[in-house]
């Protein structure tokens, strides 16, 4: 991120003011959803909802999927806030304006993080429609020298050299494997490594039998900044990718990817990706605190 791109704490706070000026809820969990997963926020109840072309400082979402809103409200009795649509590299944002949200979160007092994206999958063994819970992640932009923390550190959020390892917590992994098992959905559930690309075009077969060798189980363009920068301000991270489609790794495969086809598995998997996610945050152990 260059010296031009950088946002100061001021920014953010005068955001966060804005926001808790707007609504009584104090959430504790932000969700940000993928593609066609925004139906995760209209689960939430008492809604208090913005559009993100009238948040201060809030970039703009441009990718069909997204509605681009911003949602305050209840789920299973816990306060939330979502983002139905998040932000991508490929719309010409700069990496501080793709993590703008997650920074903005963490002066609202959010405590956790839970991240979803639409992936294509490289392990041989996922089927279009499975839940990978993330373990891991490999972040290509971040490994090229693109990454939201450069330039000077801001230590109100963190430190300047944010450890990486365990980043995707451990114990809301296994919560989430456990609450799989007794909702009946084990076998199409999986738990492996994100890789994110910055796209937006959709992976050579070179590239994605590179990335394979890698230790790459799923690849998507999203999720490794906002999840970076979560974990630098101290916030526990949960994630999952929906298997929207098979990554093609074999040059006699004729199949092609191609967004409507991510867009239908999306739907196909919304409400078992709901209640997955909706059982989750009730099982946290967060205080609901209201202005």
């Amino acid at each position: 991120m260059h010296s031009r791109d950088q946002i100061c704490h001021e920014e953010y706070q005068k955001t966060a003011d804005w926001l808790l000026s707007q609504t009584q809820h104090r959430p504790k969990v932000a969700i940000i959803c993928g593609s066609g997963l925004g139906m995760l926020a209209d689960a939430l109840k008492l809604q208090d909802s913005f559009s993100y072309s009238d948040i201060p400082g809030f970039p703009q979402s441009t990718v069909q999927g997204h509605a681009g809103k911003l949602v305050f409200g209840e789920l299973r009795g816990k306060t939330c806030v979502c983002m139905q649509g998040r932000f991508h590299m490929y719309e010409g944002h700069s990496l501080g304006k793709v993590t703008f949200p997650v920074r903005v979160f963490k002066l609202l007092g959010v405590e956790t993080l839970i991240v979803t994206n639409a992936a294509g999958s490289l392990a041989d063994s996922y089927c279009n429609g499975d839940i990978m819970i993330i373990r891991d992640h490999i972040n290509m932009p971040g490994l090229a020298g693109l990454n939201p923390l450069n330039g000077p550190n801001d230590d109100k959020f963190g430190p300047r050299f944010p450890p990486m390892s365990g980043v995707y917590d451990k114990d809301l992994r296994c919560l989430a494997k456990d609450i799989c098992k007794s909702l009946g959905f084990s076998h199409f559930v999986q738990e492996g490594v994100y890789c994110m690309v910055g796209g937006p075009n959709f992976e050579s077969i070179a590239e994605a039998r590179f990335l394979h060798k890698l230790g790459a189980d799923a690849v998507g363009m999203s999720t490794a900044p906002e999840v970076l920068v979560a974990s630098h301000c101290g916030m526990k991270v949960f994630g999952l990718s929906l298997i929207t489609n098979k990554v093609v790794k074999d040059y006699e495969d004729t199949d092609r990817v191609n967004h409507e086809g991510v867009l239908g598995v999306s739907k196909m998997r919304s409400e078992t990706l709901q209640t997955l996610v909706m059982e989750m945050v009730s099982r946290l152990d967060i205080n609901n605190n209201t202005a």
